[in-house]
Order: structure tokens, then sequence, then C-alpha cells
């Protein structure tokens, strides 16, 4: 049985549609025992969006962004987050988006790249899938400074850590962000061993 099989929709309500979709949805939902139950749930539709983690295996270096998030600043984080390289696709392919968000904000044009998985980050309110990628750097692909468009109100900083560095930042907490930590622990487990 699948999961269009076990839910009837009653209602869906737009609760916002300023910065992204917000609704509320009223539902019944056929449980395992074969009852049915009415739920209500509120989603938070952005878009999907890709990630990005650069790496030079002869530096052992990765490529990371510094900026504002005022969610995490609201939920009593008075840093800047540590970040892989991200941004919703916008209607454009994972890969291409992808390419162009690191060009923005790390100042990067990549040569070949790698999906290594996808990964719903915050399933219990969020839509959002997004895309992991990694791919190899070296100096030679440089092609500015990074930093985002400031006119969307990017204000980024490029950090170029060791792999080594960047796991400490996770484990004394300088690294929060949950798709970076995945990436970081994929290139742990994965490339460089």
């Amino acid at each position: 049985m699948s999961v269009s099989d076990r839910i009837r929709i009653r209602e869906e309500r737009l609760l916002s549609d300023n910065w992204y979709v917000l609704k509320t949805t009223t539902f019944d939902w056929k449980r395992r025992d074969g009852t049915w139950q009415t739920q209500s749930r509120e989603t938070y539709d952005r878009g999907n969006g890709a990630v990005l983690l650069p790496y030079n295996l002869a530096a052992r270096t990765v490529l990371l962004v510094r900026q504002f998030r005022y969610p995490a600043y609201v939920n009593g984080y008075d840093g800047l987050l540590i970040e892989a390289a991200a941004g919703l696709l916008d209607n454009a392919e994972p890969e291409a988006r992808i390419r162009a968000e690191v060009e923005e904000e790390l100042g990067y044009r990549l040569g070949a790249v790698r999906k290594v998985f996808e990964a719903f980050m915050s399933p219990g309110s969020v839509t959002e899938t997004l895309h992991f990628f990694v791919a190899e750097y070296d100096a030679a692909m440089r092609i500015g400074d990074g930093g985002g468009h400031p006119d969307e109100g990017e204000d980024i900083e490029v950090l170029e850590p060791t792999l080594d560095e960047a796991l400490a930042m996770i484990a004394d907490g300088r690294i929060r962000d949950a798709k970076t930590i995945m990436l970081l622990q994929h290139l742990a487990l994965n490339v460089f061993r």
C-alpha cells in the first residue's frame, strides 16, 4: 500500500505566501491497524536546494562560508554560521544551480562535481529536498573573491580550513549546520581516508 492510499486531504489553507509558502492542512491518515485518524500539520515550502563541499585532497582542505542566519540568531545562536556553499534550485537542475552558487559564494569555477546523496533536512515541517555534492578544487579554479550578492543580502566570508580543523569545529560547536556536518562526515569517511 502506498502513502497515497493511506491519506485523504480534508482541507488546505494558505497561511502565508510572503517569502515562501506556509500552509496548514487537515487530513485523514490510515494507521497501521486500519483505522483512520484526523490530523493537522503546517508545511513550509521554500523549494528544493543543493549544497556542495569542495575539497583539496593534496592540501587536505575544504572551502566553507561564514554568514549571518537570522533564524539561528532568533533561536539563541549569537554567532555567524559556518556552512558549505548552498542555494535554492529556482527551477534549475541541481548541478547547474550548485555550480553557480559556488562561483557566487566561494569564487571558484569547479571541474567535475559528484552528487553523493539527497536528503530531507527537516521533514516534520519543511518540504525541501537537498541535493548533496562534493568536488575537488585547486587554486587554479579560483575566478574571484566570492562573497555572494550584496543586493540579495549576502555578506559571505570564505574559509579554507583543513578537514581536521573543520571536524574539530563540529566537535567544539563552531560548525552547527546539519548539511555541512553531513558533507564533512562524508569526506572523512569516504574521501580522506
